[in-house]
């Protein structure tokens, strides 16, 4: 289950990724003004109305577009920060990392926000959501052992019941690590924190559970993860992989019945799926449907006309007993290839319809192109088809050329004996008539 197996674990890692950068806010919120306030009251040390006046023009600058400017205003600060407290520094960095971050300079916003958390004397809670804002921005610069080390941090410093977005975060960085065990721990747990809440977990975080699942060869919680994904946001999608994990863990019926209803509902539309859903049709008895609906594939132009394909159908055809409608697909396999394999199927096909003409021809042909991997199966259906015609010399010529194979020679012998029979039964029948 290859595809399967790829469809998991990078579509894991696409929303994996994508969440730790498109979290609503990756740095802290702080409102100048507020923070200025908040002086007042708490116990850290002022922001002084001088260095507060400089902060918020060097603000404005970068929120109307002059990025450069606030900078040098933010320089000028920096200029004097031997005389400024260790409040004062951290709002200067704070801001700098605020500036840098809008600019898309992912290090230079973590260097600033590292410098913010460094101060000692600054509110608690603005260490903690620097933190927590610098394992967001090390996720997203793709530094996942950083990520973990950041979280660990906050923790540490966290006084408050542990949210879900820890835990999903925590859990991303180490399913980039594969630190795959840890990882699942973590998502479990978030997944656990919101249902009981009674809400729905977040789609991405079922996504990497059943990623993980996958990776750590749990195939049955990856099917009880698909399940849920169905279940709460019914994807064509996730319908087509529960299909998939449903063959891994042998439950062929529930395989077939989802993947009928996926058809059903026209979410069965990719090549891999059309291929799936024949397969699984021919491995549950179903060859006529297998055929079909990889003829259909053809014909929309999902599939490919290839020999491998069109042998497929005939195939398909064969089993469900309707050998006439598999010549035309034998008879196409055979156009596009170099090697008589295809030919000598016909001629097993033919000698089943009793059409011994068209047999005997098509064992010519497979002999002729060559390439068989059993050629002794084409002489003993050449053989047959001559019989059958009262070829006898000729029946007896071909299942010598089979005798001369160790697969089919016991075969051959019988037939040669009971060809030669035939063939004086009928001269002597001939004779008394005369």
């Amino acid at each position: 289950m290859t595809l399967i197996k790829n469809i998991l674990v990078l579509s894991a890692t696409a929303l994996a990724i994508n969440a730790s950068i498109s979290l609503v806010s990756l740095v802290p919120e702080v409102s100048l003004s507020n923070a200025y306030a908040a002086t007042k009251t708490k116990r850290v040390p002022a922001l002084r109305e001088k260095v507060y006046s400089q902060l918020a023009r060097a603000q404005k600058l970068a929120d109307d577009g002059n990025v450069q400017e606030g900078l040098e205003v933010l320089d000028s600060i920096k200029a004097r920060s031997s005389s400024m407290n260790s409040y004062e520094v951290a709002m200067m960095h704070n801001f700098y990392g605020f500036i840098y971050y809008n600019e898309n300079q992912l290090d230079k916003a973590i260097e600033s926000f590292e410098l913010v958390v460094a101060e000692e004397a600054i509110p608690e809670s603005l260490k903690l959501s620097t933190t927590f804002s610098l394992a967001q921005l090390a996720m997203a610069n793709g530094d996942y052992a950083k990520t973990v080390s950041y979280l660990d941090d906050w923790k540490a410093l966290n006084t408050q019941p542990v949210k879900e977005n820890y835990y999903t975060l925590k859990a991303q960085a180490l399913y980039q690590n594969k630190s795959y065990k840890e990882a699942l721990e973590n998502i479990n747990t978030a997944i656990a924190l919101a249902e009981s809440k009674n809400e729905v977990p977040k789609e991405n975080w079922l996504v990497l559970q059943r990623a993980l699942y996958y990776s750590l060869n749990q195939p049955t919680d990856v099917v009880n993860t698909l399940e849920k994904m169905v279940k709460l946001f019914d994807k064509p999608q996730y319908w087509i992989q529960l299909g998939g994990m449903y063959g891994e863990v042998g439950a062929e019926e529930k395989q077939l019945a989802i993947l009928e209803t996926a058809k059903q509902r026209g979410f069965i539309k990719t090549k891999s799926e059309v291929l799936q859903l024949s397969q699984v049709y021919l491995y549950n008895g179903l060859p006529f449907k297998a055929a079909q609906t990889l003829q259909e594939g053809i014909k929309n132009k999902v599939i490919e006309n290839t020999e491998k394909n069109l042998s497929f159908i005939a195939e398909a055809y064969v089993q469900a007993r309707d050998e006439k409608k598999s010549i035309e697909f034998f008879k196409s396999a055979d156009e596009l290839v170099s090697h008589g394999k295809f030919q000598q199927r016909l001629a097993e096909v033919y000698i089943n319809l009793e059409h011994f003409d068209e047999a005997a021809d098509a064992a010519r042909a497979a002999l002729e192109k060559g390439g068989l991997n059993f050629e002794s199966n084409a002489y003993v259906a050449l053989g047959m088809a001559q019989y059958n015609l009262e070829n006898f010399d000729a029946s007896i010529l071909a299942f010598e050329q089979a005798e001369k194979h160790k697969k089919s020679a016991a075969l051959a012998r019988q037939w040669i004996k009971y060809v030669k029979n035939e063939k004086l039964h009928k001269q002597s029948l001939k004779e008394s008539l005369m």
